[in-house]
């Protein structure tokens, strides 16, 4: 009798519990050998494995006495403060994630006339192979957006004339092709997953060639194309924010150690969507949006001695997924504030009066307040904790109508910007293939006959 792929057998089970016996590394033994787990060092600080001018991030500031400080958050793409960039798009009332792919992939702002032009390559590219959309999205539907934008990728490899042509060129060409269709491919592999496994109605439409890349995705989305100018300019200034962060970041690392074996463009941006996917990195959002409904069937939101207690619940492994987390709160980097964070809070705010949600927005700016303080005596933690990005993009992102399985997906669509970049960057300077060091801890053992085991 053939098993089904999702059994576990008896058999398998105890395959597992001899994997887990045999799992001989201890937590002390990464002090013992000076192993910097997670390429962390003691302190938490990322372990320095390159050299990048694509974006910074500063999180403290060096005293008097030479030691380091929490600060403020600062986000530069290319140098330029994401502050500034934000101020600028928000002070010409116009979108910007164009602008920021340019940024990133050539190092500086474009001018009017090269950004027309950029922006309208990106609309020509923003097309699919004949059939992609019926062969490879909706004769295959799969329940994870994540994985069906993956292998969209990887299918894509099959269409391109040069896939395997690594020279900036052509790489920057398969990076530009892939930013424009990301909006298509996630939408369309979404509605597929609604069509045949939720039993809605199904819809494709074309993107309009005059529209942005966050107007295509609305548009893309919704059964009537419509959108308003606040809801599409939002959504473009979360897809600024989520476009770099870093070349330290996990998925973004990722792209720098597949890219440097020299392989092709759809392997090395697959493997960075199997990165993101994780709840740990990408995934993140969709977690706060489900604590929030957690709380609100759990307590009295109204109550702010209820909302303690839960976050105390939280923390203590007793409220929602017993992970012991509040979700959206605290960085790896940051400690006193994230900018992307403070920036989307006022998006989240202006969105939330066009939508007549200020009492949900006043429930997050309530818990974002308490929460910090509360981490702080519970943890021993005094460092500062301040809301993350991912705190508010899941409250946005819930406003605009976007469906969870949406949430990473939009999360790549904004993200594959930083990784072309980085992509092109590794092409350009690294002569060698990244292959970092593992330390055996297991004795020398001999061999013993089958016969005798």
């Amino acid at each position: 009798m053939k098993k089904s792929y999702s059994e576990i057998t008896p058999y398998i089970e105890n395959l597992a519990k001899i994997s887990s016996v045999n799992n001989g590394i201890k937590p002390e033994m990464y002090s013992e050998h000076h192993v910097f787990r997670g390429l962390r060092d003691l302190n938490g600080n990322g372990v320095v494995t390159g050299l990048t001018e694509i974006s910074s991030i500063k999180a403290k500031e060096k005293a008097a006495d030479g030691s380091f400080i929490p600060c403020h958050g600062e986000l530069c793409y290319r140098g330029i403060n994401v502050r500034d960039i934000i101020s600028g798009l928000q002070r010409d009332n116009r979108f910007g994630f164009e602008e920021t792919v340019y940024l990133l992939l050539f190092g500086r702002l474009p001018n009017e006339n090269e950004l027309t032009e950029f922006s309208a390559e990106l609309s020509d590219y923003r097309s699919l192979p004949p059939s992609f959309v019926r062969d490879m999205i909706l004769k295959a539907p799969g329940k994870d957006m994540m994985n069906m934008l993956s292998r969209c990728v990887l299918a894509l490899y099959s269409y391109d004339e040069n896939p395997d042509d690594i020279s900036v060129a052509n790489v920057l060409r398969q990076c530009m092709q892939l930013i424009a269709v990301f909006p298509m491919l996630s939408v369309y592999s979404y509605h597929s997953y609604s069509h045949y496994h939720q039993n809605k109605s199904l819809f494709i439409h074309h993107p309009n060639p005059r529209h942005s890349t966050a107007e295509v995705l609305l548009s893309l989305l919704r059964e009537d194309g419509q959108f308003t100018d606040l809801e599409a300019k939002i959504l473009d200034l979360a897809m600024v924010l989520h476009a770099e962060h870093g070349g330290g970041n996990n998925s973004t690392f990722t792209t720098h150690v597949v890219t440097s074996s020299g392989t092709d463009t759809y392997s090395a941006v697959s493997a960075a969507l199997g990165s993101l996917k994780g709840p740990r990195h990408g995934g993140a959002n969709i977690k706060v949006v489900k604590m929030f409904d957690d709380m609100k069937s759990d307590i009295n939101t109204e109550k702010e001695s209820e909302i303690k207690d839960y976050l105390v619940r939280l923390l203590d492994k007793k409220a929602f997924d017993n992970a012991g987390l509040i979700y959206g709160m605290g960085h790896a980097i940051y400690s006193l504030s994230d900018p992307r964070a403070d920036i989307l809070k006022e998006c989240a705010k202006n969105l939330a009066i066009e939508k007549g949600q200020e009492k949900e927005f006043h429930l997050y700016e309530t818990v974002a307040s308490l929460a910090p303080e509360i981490i702080a005596d519970r943890r021993k933690m005094y460092k500062g904790v301040s809301p993350n990005v991912d705190f508010y993009s899941g409250l946005i992102y819930r406003m605009l109508d976007l469906p969870p399985e949406l949430f990473t997906p939009i999360f790549a669509v904004s993200r594959i910007a930083g990784w072309s970049a980085h992509r092109i960057e590794e092409i350009q300077n690294a002569g060698k293939i990244i292959r970092p060091a593992y330390i055996n801890v297991k004795a020398a053992t001999e061999y013993t006959d089958l016969k005798k085991r």
